[in-house]
Formats: structure tokens, C-alpha cells, sequence
């Protein structure tokens, strides 16, 4: 039997020759390991229920250079997103957001007929589609050809393609060069960050401005979101490292907002470095204090969450056992990517929960991947009366529970694993 100091030997020797993805340093320190999990987006047709699925480790380092969180590049983008489950049009709360944004960034820097907006990963037009309505050119980057189709429907110009240098050179000797450049929840998707956001250079025009949204690193931690990790994410980000990773490429953060979004996100704003358009406001230099005074730049800051990870975990398990024992009938509510990742890391099939919901059609007639929990539309939670309605997508509670008041009629009552177990 090998030792404890000889199995972990092993595990450092398999990742000789793994470099930070950004600053290429060695990887050698562990933020949080959750096992071998399947694609977060990947559902299973019954047909393939007794097929061998593929699994990849959920492995997650942190640089001890430059403190970019991160996972290895298992699986690449173009099996993720060649068929791909998520369309962002499904979410109320969300689609809110995007309109939110729209007017907001419009009357902010006077962006009219004569401006050119581009969303990276643009996804089915949710957000663009409020440009195109205002008049404003618009054009979408989405390199998931069946969810860019349902963009083409709703008359959003969008190509099929993934971002990166390649792309925005293409695009330039077109003639095509952005005043906006729009990116919601895709800088961590992007196992290339140097070429995505040298893209980002080139495809900017010199008084041009960026905004990119993505899950914050100190939510995620301070949150305990494990579930948010999965292997489209491919980083997990700090805005001390994303400040890095611009400047490195000549382009300058000049604002940012944190937003409630996705359990606690960054929305950054940023241009290139010599232009003078855009001064630094002080939500810049005050989120970097924050973070220093943290320990983000400490390798110590990022010990510790596997054992809080740990935790949660047995206490999800804990509170369906106890309620299993009791004759309760549990069921789940959506089938993100989270939800893949937590349902899988806590080994929780159906004998726990008997089936979940969504309100995509997508998913439908489908199973969730490694755990095989069937997928309905929602008027099954009517049809069936739960006793408790486990919250996959817990960011979006508010808007969940407020579309589940019904089963009040007898008694159900919603959960939320994250940031620990809560009965609501």
C-alpha cells in the first residue's frame, strides 16, 4: 500500500510540464479537486443511457505567479460547443439584465446609428437584439452553431466562430472594427486568455471601449460556489489578475461594478492603454485594495476551500438522507452547469432526486450527464407535489421561487445547496 507522501508525490509529478495559461509559470499548488466529472452542458438521450460517458477531472490550481485560478485543458472548445444546451433566453431575470445593460451603456457613451457594437459568445441574441431594436449595428460572435441559428431567426447578424486573434484579424480586413466590444460570461470560458484578449486589441478601435462580465473569484470563495467550476469554465478570476492580463496587452480597466449576477460577478470596463478618452475611476483602485487586503496576491488565501467544500457537501447529503428516511419527495429545479457539477461531486442520483425541471425544451425527454436524473418541463412539479424542490440554479432563486409559490397549496417548500443548505 503507498503512503499518503508517496501518493502525493505521484500527484505532483503528473503535472510536470503544466503551465499557467496566462504567465506560463509551473503549476504546483491545488485551489479545490472535485473529482471526475462529464461535460457540464452535455445531456443523455435514453438512447445513450448505457453507453460508457466520458469523464475529466475536476482538478483546480491556482498560480503561484500571477494567482490565476485554473483548470487544465481536458477537453477542447470545439467538442464543448459544437452542439450546446444553454440559451440564455430562458431567464427572466436575465434577459432583464441584458436590457438593463443596453440602455445603460447606450446613453453612457452615446452609442447611435454610427456605432458598432460585437458580443462575443453572443449565445441566441438575448442581448444584442435590444441594440438592433434601438437601430444600432450589431454583430454576434457565437461558436455554438445551433444556438447562433436562433439568433440568425430573430435577425441578428452572427457568425459561427470562436474569438481570438485569427478571428479579429479576419474581421478587420473586412472592414468590420467595433466601438463596443460586449463579452457576458465568456472570459472564463476561453482556454487561450493571450489570444482572446490580444483579439480584443486588435478588433477595438483606438477610442473604442470593452465591458466583460464574469463571475468574481472572491464570490466564489467567500460564497463557498464550488458548483460554479466546471470544465467549460476554464478560469476563475480575480480582478487583480484580469488587470494584469489586459495591461498585458496593452489595454487599460478604467471602471468597474460588481454585480449581483451568477452568485456575485465583475463587470469590467476597459480601452486601450494610450487612450485618453476614459480616465481611471476610483471603483478601480478601491476593488484592488480590496482584494490585496484579502491576501488574492497569497498563495494562503486560496488554502482551505477544499475543506469548506468538503463540508457542504455533507451536509447537502445529510439533509436528503434525513428526509428520504422520512418519506419525502424530493426533485430538483433546472439543469445548469452548476447543477451538473454538484450533483455529480456529491453522487446524488435518483434515489435522491426523482426528477428535475426546466423551463428549457431543449432539455426535455433528456438525462442529466453521469447521474441520469430525467429532465421535464416544469408542470411536472403540479402534476407530482413534491415535498421539498431542490434549487440547482441557485442564483436565480429569487426569480425560481417567485415562479414556484404555488406549491404553498400543499406545503412544498424550495432548498438551495449553496451557499450551504437553506430550506425556504
Amino acid at each position: 500500500m503507498k503512503s499518503a507522501n508517496s501518493l502525493q508525490g505521484i500527484k505532483q509529478a503528473q503535472l510536470v510540464g503544466h503551465r499557467c495559461r496566462f504567465c506560463q509559470a509551473p503549476l504546483k499548488h491545488t485551489f479545490v479537486d472535485l473529482g471526475m466529472s462529464p461535460l457540464c452542458e452535455s445531456l443523455i438521450t435514453e438512447e445513450q443511457l448505457n453507453i460508457m460517458e466520458p469523464f475529466y477531472p475536476l482538478h483546480v490550481f491556482v498560480c503561484g505567479e500571477c494567482f490565476l485560478v485554473q483548470l487544465l485543458e481536458y477537453v477542447k472548445p470545439q467538442d464543448i460547443y459544437g452542439e450546446y444546451a444553454y440559451f440564455s433566453s430562458y431567464s427572466d431575470s436575465w434577459l432583464e439584465h441584458a436590457q438593463r445593460y443596453v440602455e445603460m451603456i447606450t446613453a453612457r457613451f452615446n452609442l447611435s446609428a454610427k456605432s458598432q457594437v460585437v458580443e462575443l459568445a453572443s449565445n441566441d441574441g438575448y442581448l444584442l437584439r435590444n441594440f438592433v431594436a434601438r437601430g444600432i449595428p450589431a454583430l454576434g460572435i457565437e461558436p455554438a452553431a445551433n444556438v447562433a441559428a436562433v439568433a440568425v431567426q430573430r435577425g441578428i447578424p452572427t457568425i459561427v466562430k470562436f474569438f481570438g486573434v485569427v478571428t479579429a484579424q479576419a474581421l478587420v480586413a473586412d472592414g468590420k472594427r467595433a466601438d463596443l466590444i460586449v463579452g457576458n460570461n465568456v472570459l472564463a470560458h476561453v482556454p487561450d486568455l493571450n489570444d482572446f484578449v490580444g483579439g480584443l486589441k486588435i478588433l477595438l478601435k483606438p477610442t473604442g471601449l470593452i465591458t466583460m462580465e464574469f463571475p468574481h473569484l472572491s464570490r466564489l470563495v467567500e460564497g463557498n460556489q464550488y458548483d460554479t467550476i466546471y470544465h467549460e469554465h476554464f478560469s476563475y478570476l480575480s480582478f487583480l489578475t484580469v488587470t494584469r492580463i489586459f495591461a498585458a496587452h496593452g489595454m487599460r480597466i478604467f471602471d468597474v461594478e460588481e454585480l449581483g449576477t451568477h452568485g456575485g460577478s465583475l463587470r469590467i470596463y476597459a480601452c486601450h492603454q494610450k487612450s485618453q478618452d476614459q480616465p481611471a475611476g476610483s471603483r478601480v483602485t478601491e476593488l484592488l485594495t480590496r482584494e490585496e487586503k484579502a491576501g488574492v496576491n497569497r498563495l494562503d488565501y486560496y488554502q482551505g476551500f477544499g475543506e469548506k467544500v468538503k463540508a457542504i457537501k455533507r451536509n447537502l447529503l445529510e439533509f436528503l438522507l434525513q428526509a428520504k428516511r422520512q418519506g419525502k419527495q424530493i426533485v430538483g429545479y433546472g439543469a445548469p452547469g452548476k447543477g451538473n457539477t454538484l450533483l455529480n461531486y456529491c453522487g446524488i442520483r435518483t434515489d435522491f432526486l426523482k426528477y428535475t425541471v426546466d423551463r428549457n425544451p431543449y432539455k426535455h425527454g433528456k438525462y442529466t450527464a453521469g447521474t441520469h436524473i430525467p429532465i421535464f418541463p416544469p408542470d411536472k412539479i403540479r402534476e407530482t407535489k413534491p415535498d421539498y424542490i431542490l434549487i440547482l440554479p441557485w442564483n436565480l432563486k429569487d426569480e425560481i421561487v417567485s415562479q414556484l409559490s404555488y406549491i404553498r397549496e400543499w406545503n412544498g417548500k424550495c432548498v438551495v445547496p449553496i451557499p450551504d443548505v437553506e430550506v425556504l
